[in-house]
């Protein structure tokens, strides 16, 4: 039987308390961050919201005091998001933006997950985008400048860009091409600003910054109401319904489960070399989009769903990254001994387990 204060941490989902669990027992040296005060910008995202929760379940589980700041910008949404969890003493929501938002000066450890995510908003907001990716990184790495706190930046596989479709595999140092005529290419280059500008810091005034390069992230512990294209594919393979692509499905995904993307980062933050960047991937999980929207129907549909194109004339307004074939290594993180654990079918499995939970069905 799943505790209460686990299930608390895991928003009432079984399958992300299992994970939740796994994370705090993943054999990494947690005693280090025993009385430290750690910032997690970007806590209502995705990524943020997952290391705050996994942080709070390693406090409870592995004995190590410590305190975390949740940074957000929305009272109402952090309230119904976390809950009881508000009443944790370990858990300090503090508000504001992160491009000019002060953190307390005892920060021991800022992990920046602060983004856009949408790329409809990249389109349509570019200038905002950059505003926001450069001037929240900067923002962050003066606060650990001030404070003396490390810090992990939360990138995007997206920072590779176009890359060389004959190499087998794509390591850190393999940057590709960014089209710097289309606007949508404001998140990859302001992802590889933010890279550098870690790295810069770390080289000009000592700043322990790292970049942790995640790829495409998901799984349980994913709200039901997430709009991305995974969650897309799941929804209409679990209700029976086609799944519909605006784009031939030419382009290759990378991605990484939720867990093993916080495992990743955790390991980054305990084991990682400043002014470096790790690339956080299953590499198992290298696939084409249409191939994960097979992958996708199968699992889900029972059968009742299929792989249907609708592509128009005008794909700009969707947002979408180019096609590319890239196949990402995950080599020097597992340098320092991370593995993932869950690869794509399983993925996909736990997500709709997690959807079923949160939907009652």
């Amino acid at each position: 039987m799943t505790d209460k204060e686990l299930l608390r941490e895991a928003k009432g989902d079984p399958v992300f308390a299992e994970d939740l669990l796994r994370i705090a027992h993943t054999a990494l040296p947690y005693e280090e961050l025993k009385e430290k005060k750690i910032l997690v910008t970007g806590a209502t995202g995705l990524v943020g919201q997952a290391v705050v929760r996994a942080l709070l379940t390693i406090a409870r589980e592995c004995g190590v005091p410590l305190t975390v700041c949740a940074l957000c910008r929305d009272r109402e949404k952090t309230a119904a998001l976390y809950k009881e969890l508000l009443e944790r003493p370990e858990l300090i929501p503090v508000y504001g933006d992160v491009r000019n938002a002060e953190i307390p000066d005892d920060t021991d450890i800022i992990i920046h997950a602060a983004s856009p995510t949408a790329s409809r908003f990249f389109v349509a907001k570019p200038v905002e985008t950059m505003e926001i990716a450069i001037g929240g990184t900067k923002n962050m790495l003066e606060q650990a400048r001030k404070t003396g706190a490390e810090m992990v930046y939360i990138s995007s596989m997206e920072a590779f860009g176009v890359t060389d479709p004959e190499k087998d595999r794509i390591r850190e140092e393999d940057l590709g091409f960014i089209d710097l005529t289309s606007v949508r290419s404001c998140y990859p280059e302001s992802k590889r600003v933010c890279e550098l500008l870690c790295a810069s810091y770390y080289h000009e005034y000592g700043v322990k910054a790292v970049s942790a390069r995640l790829a495409q992230t998901f799984g349980a512990g994913v709200d039901v109401s997430e709009g991305r294209v995974f969650a897309q594919f799941a929804k209409s393979a679990m209700a029976g319904e086609d799944i519909v692509l605006h784009t031939k499905g030419e382009s290759w995904g990378n991605y990484c489960y939720t867990a093993d993307a916080v495992t990743g980062i955790f390991t980054i933050l305990l084991k990682g070399e400043p002014g470096t960047a790790y690339t956080v991937v299953n590499p198992s999980t290298s696939i084409r989009i249409r191939d994960m929207a097979e992958l996708a129907a199968e699992k889900l549909s029972g059968g009742r769903s299929s792989v249907v194109f609708d592509i128009p004339e005008d794909s700009l307004k969707f947002g979408y990254a180019p096609d590319v074939k890239i196949k990402l290594s995950a080599d020097r993180l597992m340098g320092l001994g991370w593995q993932p654990q869950v690869d794509l079918p399983e993925m996909y499995e736990r997500l709709a387990a997690s959807f079923r939970h949160q939907t009652g069905h």
